[in-house]
């Protein structure tokens, strides 16, 4: 079970484009890659972030997020924003 300050988060139903804009200049707040742009965290990181459950709101919206674009191989969408 995660830590408290954790939880597993769903990927949301429906996507806004925009969200891709901010998850291309959100910056990773803490841990190893702490100051990367989220879009530029490696896949297996974010896999073993999924695995031990997202941190709580906003952050962990976003990261689930990116763990969907990156293991369905959608990475190609943050091309145009880098």
């Amino acid at each position: 079970m995660p830590p408290e300050h954790f939880e597993t988060i769903a990927a949301p139903d429906s996507f806004d484009p925009n969200e891709l804009l901010e998850l291309a200049r959100t910056r990773m707040p803490f841990g190893k890659y702490a100051g990367r742009l989220l879009i530029d965290l490696p896949e297996p990181y974010v896999v073993w972030l999924a695995g031990k459950g997202f941190p709580k709101g906003r952050l962990g919206g976003m990261l689930a997020t990116i763990h969907e674009i990156k293991v369905n191989g959608l990475e190609f969408l943050f091309d145009p924003l880098r």
